[in-house]
């Protein structure tokens, strides 16, 4: 058959490029013209149009030529027809064909960042906010509010929210405009609900170029519901309710993963369940993404043909399930990308066509959806989702095909789809976090055959309850059980040494990791053939996750304390036996100080002394409660901030765990740890002003912390909190023996110390608990000058990771994960 043939189509395993180059040109094209001005974009797309006129002239005359010189070539050497030369296309058509493709998505793109970027400065709203100023705005709600809070700060927690601004006043004018702003609003806004439209006051605030809004504004006080919203979407609510009351009866984790595996809804997802999913690559199952409608269509479909519809029919019903899906997970562009996304992973699985075809669909569906919302260009969920999909449609197959020469190709499928699609996001995920998990293929592995019972008994369970709330119950109790499996796997596989590993979220760490994956894309398919070579990689990764071999010699025989590296707080363990600990503080991540007591293998923790109630000091403790044996929780007597104290005890109440104030001049021991606790002597006084200056964080928080005095194998370590110089005078007015072999630096090395106070302590070693490039400063130099001149020797988890106190023959010493002295 000749290549002329226009019906002839290449293998299926051949990708075609043909709409792959416009698309990623176009993508690239709308990335860089977000962050110009309309005027740029607009002047791009006019050059790029003449310019794509011009080589598409200058190849179409090219090709003729080539043409007539061959056929007259046939002529004179009587060729036979069957040679193809008569009509075939040549590399000159074929590279038009794409040329012109790139230019004409090129146009497309920017001209939509053109009207992008247009309907962001369009109105008066960028230059009020670049002005900061304060206005009274009417705005329609566009997202559902969700509570954010920052770990180690002393600010209350804070709700973010997308809305449009229709009316805004300011400044002396008023206007009526339709520009997208992000609110940054007290727990007042958490009632508000998607579609509404409110009144608030603020003030607004410049974002950076390119976003997905035009402003940001700041409000501190109520916002005015004006209407609700439209009755597709209270019915919409009404059906998510019923899904959470479904399964109110269920255990924490359960009411909050299963609305979140059915309609994205993460609004009840605990936060260390987040941060294990996070660890174990299973984040997609949270969020609203193609896998949610994909497992949606798949279950629907069969069952409507079983019913008897055919053709057109299943057409209907296709798209009626994609519509239902979409409202209950509320018309967000996140959900329109996991629709389409969902739509062309289905359609490239069940249909033919293979890789050509695969490549084919996700091109116009990248080119489509940014078209359709240009800011999706600079979205790093767009860009996972597209990854995610380009693995499993253009790497999956094969991968499958190689598996399955040597395993069942049920399997093959299940293995070939999480590898490919985890490693065609790696990049990304390790910018945005930081890190690359190492267990994230096994855990979709493992999870995965849940993931559908989960999902679809849901949906059933959100349907039925405008029916019949037992029913829905009895469904929400069903759909419970292959949950607690997915949060089984995910809790374990991130309690797993070598579950993730940190990776450089920087422009060179990023290029170095891509290179990998590419070079891991072009030599898997080998070793994917061969059960040898695959049983070799497996027991090399086995290695590296489950880590036999402590590395590095952590941690060291013989500790004593751990000071262990949490970011900007503190998180302090005293060997009390063999698998047995005192945890002092838990820093502000649960997943820092879990991982940090896993790897001392602390199984049992007698008692938790909170020294406060700050986020960077308390907000890790459920990381400690995690699979451990907890006695009881010690906390200072001055119960502020209240929001921070009311969920320690609402989590020591979930686990049973008793929770009581330490009390002055207390003297505890267990097994090998002595400690007596040196303040706080009276809470009253402690509420009066702070000598912190307004560079600095000082409270009565801070003032009320507990100090101990703790002796281990002969040493005395003085632990601090965040005592400030007024407690630390009082500390010493106390006329209490403050000499220690280790002092544990008062507030993270703050700038606010008393001079008197550390010379008193006579320590040896200071130890200073912060995180790397922290917002505060900490360490602040005069303090380390301080420490310096008093003959101190100085140890800081921001530059050196956890620290481990170290005292063989009654020698002091320090070991390091990174480095030893």
């Amino acid at each position: 058959m000749s290549e002329s043939d226009p019906e002839t189509e290449p293998p299926d395993e051949t990708v075609d490029l043909r709409l792959l180059i416009p698309a990623g040109a176009g993508w690239l094209t709308a990335a860089l013209l977000l962050g110009a001005n309309a005027s740029a974009a607009f002047w791009t797309a006019a050059v790029t149009a003449v310019a794509t006129g011009l080589a598409m002239a200058a190849a179409l005359l090219s090709e003729a030529t080539h043409r007539r010189s061959e056929l007259g070539r046939r002529e004179r050497l009587r060729l036979p027809s069957w040679t193809g030369l008569s009509g075939r296309p040549g590399l000159a058509r074929r590279v038009v064909v794409t040329a012109v493709g790139v230019g004409v998505v090129v146009v497309g793109m920017a001209v939509a960042a053109g009207w992008q970027v247009e309907r962001l400065q369009a109105g008066p709203v960028m230059g009020l906010a670049q002005s900061g100023a304060a206005v009274k705005v009417r705005l329609k709600v566009v997202g559902d509010p969700a509570v954010r809070s920052t770990p180690g700060s002393r600010r209350p927690p804070y709700v973010m929210v997308r809305a449009t601004v229709e009316e805004v006043s300011g400044r002396g004018s008023a206007a009526r405009v339709r520009t997208p702003v992000l609110v940054i609003g007290t727990l007042r806004w958490k009632e508000v609900r998607f579609g509404q439209h409110v009144e608030a006051t603020g003030r607004l605030g410049s974002v950076d170029k390119g976003g997905e809004v035009a402003a940001m504004l700041s409000s501190r006080v109520a916002p005015r519901v004006l209407d609700e919203p439209a009755w597709w979407l209270r019915a919409a609510e009404r059906v998510r309710a019923g899904l959470r009351q479904a399964v109110a009866g269920e255990p924490e984790a359960v009411r909050g993963l299963v609305p979140a595996l059915v309609m994205g809804d993460e609004s009840r997802l605990p936060p260390e369940l987040a941060e294990d999913f996070k660890t174990t690559g299973l984040t997609h199952l949270s969020a609203v993404s193609g896998t949610n409608l994909t497992l949606l269509l798949a279950f629907v479909l069969p069952l409507a043909r079983l019913l008897g519809v055919r053709a057109r029919g299943l057409t209907v019903v296709g798209l009626a399930m994609v519509v239902v899906f979409v409202v209950l997970a509320r018309p967000q562009p996140s959900v329109l990308r996991a629709a389409v996304m969902g739509l062309v992973a289905l359609a490239a699985m069940a249909g033919g066509g293979g890789t050509r075809r695969a490549a084919r669909s996700l091109s116009v569906a990248v080119i489509a959806l940014l078209l359709v919302d240009t800011s999706l260009a600079r979205s790093a969920g767009f860009a996972l989702s597209v990854l995610a999909t380009a693995g499993i449609v253009l790497l999956g197959p094969s991968w499958r095909d190689a598996l399955a020469r040597w395993m069942p190709m049920r399997l093959a499928e299940a293995l070939s789809c999480p590898l490919a699609a985890q490693l065609a996001c790696t990049p990304i995920v390790a910018w945005l976090s930081g890190q690359v998990s190492m267990v994230a293929v096994a855990a979709n592995l493992l999870a995965g055959p849940a993931v559908g019972p989960a999902t679809i008994l849901g949906f059933g369970a959100a349907g039925i309850a405008l029916l019949s709330v037992d029913l829905a119950h009895l469904l929400g109790w069903l759909a419970g059980w292959p949950a607690r499996w997915i949060i089984l796997v995910a809790e374990k596989g991130a309690d797993l040494p070598g579950a993730s590993s940190s990776w450089p979220a920087t422009v060179i760490g990023i290029a170095v990791l891509t290179l990998l994956c590419i070079a891991l894309v072009l030599g898997l398919h080998r070793i994917l053939a061969r059960p040898i070579a695959m049983l070799l990689a497996l027991v090399l990764l086995a290695v590296v996750i489950l880590r036999p071999i402590r590395s590095l010699g952590w941690p060291p025989d013989g500790w004593l304390m751990v000071a262990c590296d949490v970011g900007q707080g503190d998180g302090l363990v005293l060997h009390a036996g063999r698998s047995t600990a005192i945890v002092v503080d838990t820093g502000p991540d649960p997943a820092a100080i879990d991982r940090c007591l896993s790897q001392l293998d602390v199984k049992y923790v007698p008692v938790v002394v909170l020294t406060h109630f700050h986020a960077d000091h308390a907000g890790g403790l459920a990381g400690v409660l995690r699979g451990r044996k907890v006695g009881e929780i010690e906390v200072t007597p001055y119960f502020s901030p209240p929001a921070e104290y009311k969920r320690v005890l609402e989590l020591a109440a979930q686990h049973q765990i008793p929770i009581r104030p330490v009390t002055y001049r207390e003297k505890r021991t267990i097994g090998p740890v002595s400690w007596t606790s040196l303040w706080p002597a009276r809470v009253p006084a402690l509420t009066g002003k702070s000598s912190a200056t307004s560079s600095d964080e000082g409270s009565p928080e801070n003032n009320a912390s507990i100090a101990l005095m703790t002796e281990v194998a002969g040493l005395r370590l003085l632990l601090t909190g965040d005592l400030e110089p007024e407690s630390q005078r009082a500390v010493l007015a106390t006329g209490a023996d403050l000499r220690a072999d280790v002092l544990k630096v008062p507030h993270h090395g703050s700038g606010q110390q008393d001079p008197t106070f550390i010379a008193a302590t006579k320590a040896r070693l200071a130890i200073i608990s912060a995180g790397l490039n922290n917002d505060y400063g900490h360490p602040a130099p005069r303090t380390l000058d301080l420490l310096t001149h008093q003959g101190m020797k100085i140890a800081r988890t921001d530059t050196s990771g956890s620290i481990a106190l170290l005292a063989p023959n009654h020698h002091l010493s320090i070991t390091t994960q990174r480095t030893t002295s």
